[in-house]
């Protein structure tokens, strides 16, 4: 056979051959997924994202026929979570379950250059999952039932301490906030988690604490604590009766809490849009509403851009107030 015309049929061979591996990967994304699914959560069980985590980890598994288990890795603020799931391979099978201190922890950490993460650029935001309105509470034995008056007792000369779940949590940045505006200084306690703070609240060994609703539910039900405030702009439909700051005059003291899911970046969109599509199902089914209002949570939903507004959002405005508060982890 002639030298060139083997080279005509080695090149229409290649030719057939790309043709048929090119479909490839495209086969490889549709059958996604085609293993388990690991969600990172960057903080210990047993806490309210832990809980909600599992809960989405549970039905989402359900509906993708696969298992999908929750893989804690806490530490440094969420940053060692954080930090594992954006140097993942971006294929959909890592996935990150956060609060929104993903958001502020590098601005309040003091993380090396390997430890901190790209907040707006090195992830692909999937979704919104629910949003976590903060609430002021009291122990009764402080002898106030709204914020002013505790307000006036702290310009009066009371001491008065705050505790929050930790160092540039949303309930720090909440509490330095109000300090600011309102011209006082409750000083702040901080602890490893919502859980301790609670029950030193309702122990009298701090005064009030910053925190998620569903962990206090039980003591405000009861009146082992007061509720005086809320962070969000609006009231909340899980306690109406509670006034927002903005009511009570500090109109630009607007903080709450949220969490959602976060890809790799690069994850490929049709992973990311299945993801979303299916958590956004799931945050209908009535069993998920109820249980997160357990949680002292409200489902949130919405496209992945609705998630991705939200981060650059939250970036610029805590960021702001990080800085003019001076707030710092420890």
């Amino acid at each position: 056979m002639p030298s060139h015309r083997r080279l005509v049929l080695a090149a229409a061979a290649l030719l057939g051959a790309a043709a048929v591996l090119g479909p490839l990967p495209s086969l490889a994304q549709g059958a996604y997924p085609a293993k388990p699914v690991t969600v990172v959560v960057s903080y210990p069980p047993g806490g309210d994202t832990d809980a909600i985590a599992r809960l989405f980890a549970d039905k989402l598994g359900q509906r993708l026929k696969q298992p999908v288990v929750i893989d804690n890795k806490p530490g440094a603020g969420g940053a060692i979570g954080n930090g594992y799931v954006g140097r993942a391979m971006p294929d959909g099978y890592t996935l990150l379950f956060t609060p929104n201190p993903f958001t502020t922890a590098p601005m309040v950490m003091k993380l090396s250059g390997s430890a901190s993460y790209d907040v707006l650029g090195g992830y692909e935001a999937v979704i919104n999952t629910a949003t976590q309105p903060l609430v002021l509470v009291a122990n009764p034995g402080l002898g106030v039932k709204t914020l002013p008056a505790l307000v006036a007792a702290a310009k009066a000369g009371k001491a008065v301490s705050y505790a929050s779940p930790g160092a540039g949590s949303p309930m720090h940045i909440v509490g330095e906030w109000l300090n600011k505006a309102a011209g006082v200084k409750f000083s702040h306690v901080p602890y490893r988690g919502v859980g301790p703070s609670v029950t030193d609240v309702v122990a009298g060994h701090v005064d009030t604490a910053w925190v998620t609703f569903g962990a206090v539910r039980q003591y405000l039900d009861t009146g082992k604590l007061v509720a005086l405030a809320i962070g969000d702009a609006q009231r909340s439909k899980l306690a109406p009766e509670v006034p927002t700051l903005v009511e009570l005059g500090y109109k630009d003291v607007v903080v709450s809490a949220w969490n959602g899911f976060f890809a790799p970046k690069g994850t490929p969109a049709p992973v990311v849009k299945l993801l979303n599509e299916q958590l956004n199902a799931i945050l209908k089914e009535p069993e998920v509403v109820d249980r997160l209002a357990f949680f002292g949570a409200l489902p949130a939903g919405g496209s992945p851009d609705a998630l991705a507004k939200l981060n650059q959002r939250e970036y610029a405005v805590m960021g702001k107030a990080i800085r003019d508060l001076a707030i710092v982890g420890e």
